[in-house]
């Protein structure tokens, strides 16, 4: 996986200019796997997502990477899907790589091999009247923004992220014609559908424990898992 740090300073790129910049670009393009006609503006928004932690924006991605917002928008608009499958393409390359030799979670000091981390996230934002924003109640109370599921696989000490769960509102699912799901529903069908096979090779399911807050203490959720004969831990 890309093993960056959580932020990159504006300052640290500016005093090494274009340079340093295009390096950091080519490093991140040898470990995404990206077609190489995608490669720039791929890398350039990423790098935008990066570094730049107040406004998300077209306009404000091309403001920092030099390139017209026209290209973003056709990007993410003709690609929307190549994040994820190159995500979980990472995320099976390295989870195999680790699973060659299983041992105990946290140093032997737990029953279990591996673990699978539910969390929900919010990306915050200014205003509801953005794009699929929604009101939700979190932690100490009401905030708008975008909510996504990140699902995440431990190994040997290792955190692998898995492709995340997007979270659409109701308004969305209507001007969209998608079918709506509450967020325990998109769980569920993520944890079904979820073959650990595919990114490990054979394992026994009594080494897999699922790890999630409160949130997620639905009898539905709870059968999901016990039909993989995981165990879980809820709290």
């Amino acid at each position: 996986m890309i093993e960056a740090p959580d932020s990159i300073p504006v300052e640290w790129l500016q005093r090494g200019g274009a340079m340093r910049a295009r390096t950091l670009q080519t490093w991140i393009a040898r470990r995404i796997g990206v077609r190489r006609r995608l490669e720039r503006v791929c890398t350039s928004y990423l790098l935008f997502l990066m570094v730049v932690t107040t406004k998300h924006s077209l306009e404000e991605a091309a403001r920092f990477s030099g390139l017209h917002k026209s290209q973003f928008s056709k990007m993410l608009k003709a690609h929307s899907k190549v994040a994820v499958s190159t995500l979980e393409s990472l995320s099976k390359k390295q989870a195999k790589q680790f699973s060659k030799s299983l041992r105990s979670l946290s140093q032997n000091h737990l029953p279990w091999k591996m673990a699978i981390l539910v969390e929900s996230t919010l990306q915050h934002r200014a205003s509801l009247p953005t794009e699929n924003a929604k009101k939700f109640h979190h932690g100490q109370g009401f905030v708008i923004g975008h909510q996504w599921t990140n699902i995440v696989l431990i190994i040997n000490d290792i955190l692998i992220p898995l492709p995340p769960i997007a979270f659409y509102s109701k308004r969305y699912c209507q001007e969209h014609h998608r079918v709506y799901q509450t967020e325990h529903a998109l769980v569920v069908t993520y944890i079904s559908h979820l073959n650990l096979e595919d990114s490990i090779g054979p394992h026994h399911p009594h080494e897999v424990v699922v790890l999630a807050d409160s949130g997620y203490d639905d009898k539905k959720s709870e059968t999901a898992i016990k039909s993989k004969h995981w165990h879980f831990i809820i709290a």
